[in-house]
């Protein structure tokens, strides 16, 4: 287990981890994980969130192959439309490249994962889109339990394409959504701050556009490249 963090510091240097070693997640440490996952809060207080667990069952080997498949698919073609090997991505060591090997290992390895876990969402709305709001807190609190436990994951809706036959393949009940995939694993890499937009370009005060002067950084906080309201890499 790794040294216990800071709930402060978990939210700050929680990042999106795609690479895993081969070494599968203790029950424990993952009972945990879910334990934390279903503290979220939920509208009405309904908890209309349900997890179901891919680990090495027959179930779980079958929706690993679909959803490898799939997500080879839908990274192939962002690979291309996003330009991920021109500018910048030309070059080994630019951002870009790093993201786009990051993602080759990702998909390529996909169905080695050590723990896949389905954020499956029980509709009582009839699919109203802020349904949404009471199972992401739940998927994000999974995400700090798992960085606070020394693991990580990342949270992924590649699935759609695939969404029916994999509710199909595991007798999902029509009235349940798979609102997000999250796997998760031992990080082959590490966590670290993340780098985000400073605050002061995401907070207003009082009206749209209008600077909050308190909405500062602490000091040393590294930031994105932005240019034109986007990302660069």
């Amino acid at each position: 287990m790794s040294e216990p963090i800071s709930l402060l510091e978990g939210l700050a240097s929680t990042r999106a981890i795609r690479r895993y070693t081969d070494e599968p997640i203790p029950t424990s440490d993952l009972n945990r994980m879910l334990f934390a996952a279903t503290r979220a809060p939920s509208g009405s207080n309904r908890q209309p969130y349900r997890f179901l667990v891919l680990r090495d069952g027959p179930g779980a080997r079958a929706a690993k192959e679909l959803l490898g498949a799939t997500f080879r698919e839908m990274w192939g073609a962002k690979r291309g439309s996003d330009g991920y090997d021109r500018g910048s991505g030309a070059r080994d060591d630019s951002p870009k490249a790093r993201m786009a090997w990051a993602m080759d290992t990702f998909v390529d390895r996909f169905e080695r994962t050590s723990v896949v876990v389905l954020a499956c969402l029980v509709h009582w709305r009839g699919g109203d889109p802020t349904e949404g709001a009471s199972i992401y807190p739940a998927c994000q609190n999974l995400l700090l339990a798992a960085r606070g436990l020394g693991y990580g994951g990342v949270m992924t809706v590649w699935h759609k394409p695939v969404e029916a036959e994999l509710k199909s393949m595991l007798a999902i009940p029509d009235e349940v959504s798979v609102a997000a995939v999250i796997p998760l694993g031992i990080p082959a890499g590490s966590h670290g701050p993340v780098r985000r937009r400073p605050l002061a370009a995401s907070v207003f005060e009082d009206r749209w556009g209008e600077s909050a002067p308190w909405a500062h950084d602490p000091a040393g906080t590294g930031h994105t490249s932005w240019r034109g309201g986007e990302p660069r890499g």
